[in-house]
């Protein structure tokens, strides 16, 4: 790779080839301004905001996808760029909606953002937004195409980093839009939920379907007893929302703040991760000692699931029969803890805050009622619950710290890193270790497993077995194990997928922004707080070990199939039709 410099406002900055001009000039701290530019994709050039000035070019270009080369000299701020900058931004809010105020993304808005530090104080032409209408109809996604201003952000991300394709331009000129083919509906689309798409949206155009009144009505309902359960992700990036830098571990006052919206019981969705993997280890244990089906894919992200009910039905036996933790507590709340604190299941709601848009859809599965209940009734991002905060005026960073609530807050290392990507393995095999040799795992941190690459394997020896893993975060990355899976080409034991960047911690409920570089601080955030818990193995909560004394029996038991398990269901790759989505147990 060729080193050289450049001039940028008269600043010579170190370049090397196949670098672009923003690339150079954001290492050099010098900022231009974008919109359809994002560090997690290709460059697009489509909004043409980071136009620059290069000496020898005849127009403006944009730095997002010109190459740099020897000796090039480049303002990012004359005259000519501002101007043009301005008039691009102009046209973008032309007509664009002037509902900022009430709008979901209102001081988080790339677009808002750009006109005050462009110092556009009225748009000299306005025309009326296209008036398309809101598309509502999915459990997780709110669509407002007139808030769409065609970066191609969410038509990227669906693409290449999800592998699903399920958006695409539509129409010509003027009437442009992005939305699912046919322009069918989100929720009767080819969609997986994962809301990877708002975290890229630079506006209003994708935001989550909110819970929030829901959830309200049932806190100022007094006839209600609302017990909340929170997301291992959540406690590592609920901070960022509410003003503090990425990468704070705030889970003391989480609960403390979850107390003081009214909560009736502040639990830990932990506790149901590390009965997850009692539950997943012992499934994964069977499978290998009994000849049953391998490689063994995890089941704890719905996105990554519909992803393969639609894609790789074939693989449906391969997927672990365990609910996700977030399902697994919700049966558990209104089964043993209804039971134990004496409260009526049926008066209870069960409120999730989860880092992920998935877990909407996936509470209002048809199969998730095996408490003969609804078994998690609303779900809020971890966007919503800073909202609640905000709205309910806590001062979030002075909060004392306090403790989950008993007998379903007590969690234990293993169940905090299922936040991040390669966690779930690495629980698994701390537990799975012991439990087939007898013997204590005594490097406890399996570094093998860990990393941010988006697909990795990792081979362990327990006792007299080699057990073979991967690990793919990123639906597109999923995909290349899959076909190999299917194919007949893997020899694995067993496979952990999860349908975000990084896993949970870069799920599609989190704060806005996202980047490999605030990913990566939350995964060190996670992983410390698995390090500052006393106990790191599932095996040793001892309210796990109480839970199958008192109510379970033992991993894989009768009881526990009947709570804590459940099946899949084969979809179509074409967009379909709310009846016929309806029937087959889905959409």
């Amino acid at each position: 790779m060729s080193e050289f410099t450049i001039s940028i406002n008269g600043q010579e900055v170190a370049a090397s080839t196949g670098m672009t001009v923003l690339d150079v000039a954001q290492n050099a701290g010098i900022k231009i301004p974008t919109l359809c530019y994002h560090p997690d994709l290709p460059p697009m050039g489509a909004c043409r905001v980071c136009l620059v000035e290069i000496e020898g070019e005849r127009t403006l270009q944009p730095s997002c996808s010109f190459p740099v080369r020897e000796g090039m000299v480049v303002q990012t701020h004359s005259p000519r760029v501002r101007k043009t900058r301005r008039t691009v931004v102009e046209l973008l809010l032309s007509d664009h909606p002037s509902d900022c105020t009430s709008c979901a993304r209102n001081g988080n808005c790339e677009l808002q953002t750009l006109a005050e530090e462009l110092g556009i104080r009225e748009v000299r032409v306005r025309v009326d937004p296209p008036g398309h209408e809101v598309d509502d109809v999915s459990l997780a996604i709110t669509r407002d195409p007139d808030k769409c201003i065609l970066c191609r952000r969410c038509l990227q991300t669906c693409e290449q980093i999800q592998g699903v394709s399920g958006l695409r331009i539509l129409g010509r000129g003027y009437a442009s839009s992005i939305g699912a083919a046919f322009e069918t509906p989100l929720g009767h689309a080819l969609c997986v939920n994962c809301g990877q798409c708002i975290n890229r949206c630079p506006t209003g155009a994708l935001t989550e379907k909110t819970h929030i009144p829901s959830v309200w009505a049932a806190l100022e309902d007094p006839e209600t007893y609302v017990v909340v359960q929170t997301a291992p992700a959540v406690r590592v990036a609920l901070g960022e929302a509410l003003g503090m830098p990425p990468g704070q571990v705030v889970t003391g006052k989480l609960t403390t703040a979850l107390r003081m919206l009214g909560f009736d019981r502040v639990f830990d969705t932990d506790f149901a991760a590390d009965l997850t993997i009692m539950e997943e280890g012992h499934e994964l244990i069977h499978r290998i000692t009994n000849g049953g089906v391998l490689p063994q894919l995890t089941s704890c992200s719905p996105g990554w699931i519909k992803f393969a009910e639609h894609f790789y039905p074939e693989l449906i036996p391969n997927i672990s029969s365990c609910k996700s933790p977030q399902q697994m507590f919700g049966a558990v709340a209104k089964t043993y803890f209804a039971q134990e604190a004496g409260v009526d299941p049926a008066k209870m709601k069960v409120v999730s805050i989860m880092p992920c848009t998935a877990k909407k859809f996936e509470a209002e599965r048809p199969e998730m009622c095996d408490s003969g209940y609804q078994d998690v009734d609303y779900v809020l991002t971890t966007r919503e619950l800073a909202q609640l905060i905000k709205e309910s005026g806590i001062d979030f960073a002075a909060l004392p710290e306090s403790d989950y609530d008993d007998p379903l807050g007590e969690s234990t290392g293993a169940a905090v890193i299922f936040g991040a990507t390669g966690g779930v393995m690495e629980a698994a095999l701390r537990t799975a270790y012991e439990v087939i040799t007898g013997e204590k795992l005594e490097a406890i941190d399996i570094l093998a497993v860990r990393g941010m690459d988006g697909v990795r394997e990792a081979s362990v020896q327990v006792g007299d077995i080699e057990l073979k893993g991967a690990i793919a975060h990123g639906l597109a990355n999923a995909a290349q194990i899959l076909d190999k899976v299917v194919a007949g080409e893997a020899d694995y034991h067993f496979i952990e997928i999860m349908a975000c960047p990084g896993g949970c911690l870069g799920g599609g409920g989190q704060p806005i922004p996202t980047s490999p570089e605030i990913r990566q601080q939350r995964a060190d955030a996670i992983y410390q707080a698995d390090r500052d818990l006393p106990i790191r193995r599932s095996h040793e909560n001892p309210s796990i070990t109480r839970i199958y004394e008192q109510f379970l029996g033992e991993p894989l038991s009768h009881k526990s199939h009947e709570l804590l398990h459940t099946d899949y269901t084969r979809r179509t790759k074409r967009a379909v039709q709310m009846e016929e989505t309806t029937a087959a147990g889905g959409d």
